[in-house]
């Protein structure tokens, strides 16, 4: 596990004068843990296995070396006055990631830290949810770095609007929600494409077992960094306990009297997005709804009037879970806890991002509480279960509840003569196919 000081400012990572200016304009003062650790080794071209949480600074990690890296190549070949622009329509770096909003995220982030290189660099995001033709525009010529999700990325490559060959810096950011969306076929069939000699740098919040083979079939003596600990005293986290059916006027109570502004809050539904807002607005409070069948330019919109603080409270699912970068976001809530434990840390990251103060609660009814000791088992910690006043628990209809609970639970007996209990079979994943080898032609 590799470990550094954290150095008191950006100069000691050995990065160019112009990107070091950019960063004292965006008020960058300071590299976080996972900056410091990575940039200087990333710079040396070594490939890089980074386990940390959303609000870490990662693109900032990946970013500012690989534009550095193009930078002086295209400086060294003004210098030796040759032409260092391939012809057709190449990618120096790609970028993957899991979402149409991380997408234009990260790529937003890069063209702000290559301001100062006058357009010499080009960026391009590709995602779906919109018309191909501009993208494809957009690429004539090719593209230094390239951000992009898996399919819309597969569609323009079908389409010749861009090539894979010369590519010689892999980012894959998320690699764990781009396998969990089920991305894995698509991936497998773009690693095919990508030149064997490369850098490769690998991003996950989590590392379940599919991440794992992906690394070790991809990566070349990777060094490896885990900070996803980093700032995680500047997020507080609280678990507010009420009754069944009563947590919309709990979230009413706690928006009004706190009068938050930006507050975020997680549905697992589409249709529980309009419910709640619905709901929210016969108490006086207007909400937005963001969530998948929305068309693109819509979400855009929402996000951006979000981010501007017109809005006020945003109703999500977990399509917002990740790829959702606002400035001091100040609380996050679950309305309804994520079914996927994993994702609990990814939600929460929206708030208290790169040291910034936030706040992430918990609304839990009876009905969540063993799944909320699954996910504090998952994440290793421990949060003490609060009460709103107005709002106590009634111990004795949660006593009837458990009840209830229990004898819903109780398994049938199996009639005579069923035979043997057929076993599940374990899915496995086949490791071949992070050899660029797809199960289906």
């Amino acid at each position: 596990m590799t470990t550094a000081t954290l150095p008191a400012n950006f100069k000691a990572l050995n990065l160019v004068p112009v990107l070091l200016a950019r960063l004292t304009e965006l008020d960058y003062q300071q590299p976080t843990p996972i900056q410091a650790q990575a940039i200087p080794s990333v710079l040396a071209g070594q490939d890089l296995i980074a386990g940390a949480n959303t609000g870490s600074g990662k693109t900032a990690t990946f970013a500012l070396p690989m534009l550095q890296k193009i930078h002086l190549q295209k400086v060294q070949a003004e210098k030796s006055n040759t032409e260092q622009a391939q012809k057709g329509n190449f990618v120096t770096g790609l970028i993957l990631v899991p979402t149409r909003e991380l997408a234009k995220q990260v790529a937003d982030s890069i063209k702000s830290y290559a301001a100062h290189f006058n357009g010499k660099i080009k960026t391009v995001a590709v995602f779906g949810g919109v018309s191909t033709n501009t993208q494809m525009l957009a690429l004539r010529g090719g593209s230094d770095i390239l951000v992009a999700t898996p399919g819309r990325l597969l569609d323009l490559i079908s389409s010749n609007a861009i090539k894979l060959d010369k590519v010689n810096t892999l980012v894959l950011d998320e690699a764990d929600r781009m396998l969990s969306l089920g991305f894995t076929e698509e991936l497998s069939a773009l690693l095919a494409l990508l030149p064997s000699k490369k850098q490769t740098l690998l991003f996950s919040a989590t590392f379940p077992e599919q991440v794992k083979l992906l690394t070790q079939a991809l990566l070349n003596n990777p060094i490896e960094i885990q900070v996803q600990n980093a700032d995680s005293s500047t997020l507080v986290q609280r678990v507010f306990t009420v009754n069944k059916g009563e947590k919309t006027a709990l979230l009413a109570y706690l928006i009004q009297q706190h009068k938050w502004r930006q507050a975020l809050i997680f549905v697992n539904a589409k249709n529980s997005c309009e419910h709640l807002a619905s709901k929210l607005s016969k108490r006086g409070i207007t909400a937005e709804v963001f969530h998948g069948d929305k068309g693109q330019g819509a979400r855009s919109r929402v996000l951006e009037a979000f981010k501007a603080g017109e809005i006020d409270v945003l109703i999500a699912t977990d399509i917002a879970a990740r790829g959702l970068d606002i400035e001091k976001l100040p609380v996050v809530i679950n309305f309804d806890l994520p079914r996927s434990p994993s994702d609990y840390m990814h939600r929460i990251g929206r708030s208290g991002r790169a040291g910034e103060v936030g706040l992430a609660l918990s609304l839990i009814d009876y009905e969540d509480y063993h799944h909320f000791k699954v996910i504090e088992k998952k994440h290793k910690i421990r949060l003490e279960r609060e009460q709103v006043e107005g709002f106590e628990v009634d111990e004795a209809l949660n006593d009837e509840l458990l009840a209830q609970l229990l004898a819903e639970s109780k398994p049938m007996a199996a009639p005579e003569g069923s035979g043997k209990k057929k076993r599940k079979k374990k899915k496995t994943i086949n490791a071949d196919i992070w050899a660029g080898h797809s199960d289906q032609e």
